[in-house]
């Protein structure tokens, strides 16, 4: 096949959608154009866009068949020819590179295992054209001509089927800045770059909700210009544990600002405020009922980690609860739950939205039907589909793993009501579900205890459920009519200088001043005839390196001096780092700004032990004192900053600066903006930080201290009076100032 992006065929329709086609037959009638997209050649309830959205779907399930049906329910990780497969999937590449003739897609088949199960994959063109499965998940950190070519070739293929369904290509969040990490953030720096969600909150907390608006504003236009109509984004997770490797995906702890900013920013991204259109991105909104109450941080991606614990009398309802439904009232067009299940034995009663005391099942939150159908559609009303969290069939089905494969794909669509199951393209297991339902099965197989046949199997009624409600919303996008994109325009369209200034702005607003003697800003006058030291510090020497020599750049019109003992001033850029995403760490993740510190190891059920290990978040962290002491002896003054990926316990930082600032994934530039008075401080913290490891500290039993559940700003009506200080505070990290580091808190100059 040639090039798509060049054999774009449009027609218009007065008063009515754009059509565009590269091979698909289209119809003239009444002086309107249609798309043939069930094949029929005909004006019908399917292809006439004059009908509502969930009515042509409803029309167009009755003539897919069973096979077609099932592929719909699967979405998983694909790749684009011209970008290398990145995280578990770049070890099951073939050696060389097979691509169709266009070069744009790639056609090699992949075979290995992952985190996520074991599986064949196959070219792109066999996958959409034999499989016929549709929704894939695109992680390349690809530009927006690459990605506009790719779509358009996919749905080129797709044209070339009997039934026509386009690609919906999935997305994790590309309008922020941070390190790469592979299912979190996997893209960045390409689209209009704003610093890490926390960082917006942070923005958003001390200066206006309408950063949220411009953001969200650009978001639409940027992924609709690519084509990329499907963002699983953003997190409404109140955090509750700081220990949580998910918190920098968050805006913090606080539900009613999380609430708020999930009022604006779906209407925003999605085109409406109640639901998606035509030149709107469908939102994911994600992970109900709310991820943060992790049980002493443990990661579900592994078993110490499958229990959400509910430690305090109603924290559901209060805490973790309220944004989803703010997510669902504002028109959110999909839900993915968690992974984890709810820990009954170590939870305090919960009530649902009617006050009910909810029975805390424990099956991971996909397969929950309480929590989904109950809840979530019932009581909060939600309309959208659920789209489950990567590998729920597979590794991380906690509360089913008594089940196979097949039962658990019937258990969490037919039970639960799951519309998408994300991970592999599980089709052969789907159709044996289905199968299951129709060959008697369950006579000649003993039904797992605990459950019954008919909650097991994949029955017609579920899967048309299930594909009704992804096929309205592609009807909603006007992906059937319009699939195609311009890739020029979409180049054009990113680079829109506002878009950029806006995002730098938000930069600069994200930036917490939280502590200064006096010493900022660091005008010209103080800094004039005075020598600096600057140094970068990281987990890792080699960035750390980096990121020194960037920094001495852009400060390159002071005197810089290689001695810390000639300086007047010291610059200090801390990084931290702890834990590793898909992988369990020897004990709780570590907070402490630390090298080489002795912590203790955990047991398989997240208890302490005796054994210990060490832990570095910040290499180097022993010399940020010693620097400190050569400039003070040197009469000069020490400004750090941090980057907060996590609730940091900042003890080690701030008792040797002067002045402090944190960023959340800022640019090191906006930070050096306030640093030298070039704009004032706004931000405000969206987290608390912790005093230090007294208030995280883990009895033998496994309970924290400070509940888990519960957000920082209020874990000191729980913590213990010897903890407390003369304000009954004990919680937040108090520096020497007397100021508190809790949840809005922020200088000014």
């Amino acid at each position: 096949m040639a090039k798509a992006s060049d054999n774009i065929k449009v027609y218009r329709n007065e008063g009515g959608p754009v059509i565009s086609t590269v091979n698909r037959r289209v119809i003239q009638q009444d002086g309107l154009t249609f798309k043939d997209i069930d094949g029929t050649g005909e004006v019908n309830a399917v292809n006439d866009w004059r009908l509502p959205a969930a009515d042509r779907a409803a029309a167009y399930v009755k003539k897919l068949t069973v096979k077609e049906k099932i592929a719909q329910l699967f979405i998983s990780d694909w790749r684009m020819a011209k970008y290398a497969p990145s995280g578990p999937a770049a070890a099951m590449a073939p050696k060389e590179k097979v691509t169709d003739e266009s070069g744009i897609l790639d056609e090699g088949e992949f075979r290995g295992k992952t985190i996520f199960g074991e599986q064949y994959l196959p070219g792109t063109s066999t996958l959409l054209k034999e499989w016929f499965n549709r929704h894939v998940i695109l992680r390349a950190n690809a530009t927006p001509t690459d990605l506009a070519d790719w779509m358009n070739q996919a749905d080129a293929v797709c044209e070339e089927c009997e039934h026509f369904i386009p690609v919906a290509a999935a997305s994790n969040s590309r309008n922020e800045n941070g390190e790469l990490v592979f299912g979190m953030n996997d893209a960045g720096g390409v689209f209009a770059t704003y610093p890490g969600t926390l960082g917006i909150a942070a923005a958003v907390k001390g200066y206006r909700i309408d950063i949220v608006d411009k953001f969200a504003e650009t978001i639409r236009r940027e992924w609709n210009a690519c084509g990329l109509r499907k963002g699983y984004m953003y997190m409404a997770d109140t955090v509750t544990d700081p220990r949580w490797q998910r918190t920098y995906g968050t805006f913090g702890e606080d539900p009613a600002l999380i609430s708020e900013i999930m009022e604006h920013i779906i209407p925003r991204i999605q085109g409406s405020d109640h639901g998606v259109t035509a030149d709107g991105v469908a939102v994911t909104t994600k992970h109900f009922p709310g991820g943060g109450a992790r049980e002493n941080g443990f990661d579900p991606h592994y078993a110490a980690g499958q229990w959400n614990v509910y430690a305090t009398e109603g924290s559901l309802e209060k805490y973790h609860l309220p944004p989803f439904q703010v997510a669902v009232k504002a028109g959110t067009s999909s839900i993915m739950p968690y992974y984890s299940k709810p820990a009954a034995a170590k939870s305090k009663p919960q009530h649902d939205l009617e006050g009910n005391v909810i029975d805390l099942e424990p099956y991971g939150f996909a397969y929950n039907r309480y929590f989904i159908d109950t809840m979530l559609r019932g009581q909060m009303g939600f309309q959208g589909y659920i789209n489950s969290d990567t590998g729920i069939v597979h590794n991380m089905c906690w509360g089913v793993d008594m089940l196979d494969i097949p039962e658990r794909i019937g258990f969490a669509v037919t039970n639960a009501g799951v519309d998408v199951i994300s991970g592999l393209f599980d089709n052969e297991a789907g159709m044996e579900a289905y199968n299951r339902g129709k060959n008697g099965y369950y006579e000649t197989h003993k039904v797992p205890d605990g459950f019954t046949a008919d909650q097991l199997v994949l029955t017609d009624e579920a899967l048309d459920r299930a594909v009704t409600r992804t096929l309205t919303e592609l009807f909603e996008l006007g992906m059937f009519e319009n699939p195609y994109r311009d890739p020029a325009e979409a180049e054009a369209l990113v680079a829109t200088p506002s878009d950029w200034d806006a995002a730098a702005e938000a930069h600069r607003r994200s930036v917490v001043l939280l502590k200064n003697d006096g010493t900022l800003p660091l005008t010209a006058e103080k800094t004039a005839g005075r020598k600096v030291y600057a140094e970068a510090f990281n987990k890792n020497p080699e960035q750390a390196a980096a990121a020194t020599a960037a920094l001495r750049e852009m400060l390159g019109d002071l005197t810089l001096t290689d001695t810390p003992a000639d300086a007047d001033f010291a610059l200090l850029m801390v990084t931290p780092s702890s834990g590793e995403y898909f992988n369990a760490t020897p004990g709780y993740l570590e907070l402490d700004i630390c090298e080489d510190k002795t912590v203790c190891n955990v047991d398989t059920e997240g208890k302490p032990t005796a054994e210990t290990h060490k832990e570095t978040t910040l290499a180097g962290a022993g010399r940020l004192a010693d620097i400190a002491a050569a400039v003070h002896g040197n009469g000069g003054k020490v400004i750090s900053n941090i980057n907060v990926t996590l609730a940091w316990e900042v003890g080690n930082v701030e008792r040797i600066s002067d002045a402090l600032t944190v960023g959340f994934d800022t640019y090191p530039s906006a930070t050096l903006d306030v640093i030298f008075g070039r704009f004032a401080p706004t931000g405000k913290l969206p987290i608390t930080l912790p005093r230090g490891d007294e208030v995280l500290a883990v009895n033998a039993d496994g309970v924290c201290i400070s509940p888990n559940d519960v957000p920082g700003f209020d874990k000191d009506q729980y913590m213990p009076d010897s903890l407390k200080d003369e304000n009954g505070k004990a919680y937040a990290y108090r520096d020497a100032a007397g100021n508190y580091y809790e949840y809005g808190f922020g200088l000014n100059y």
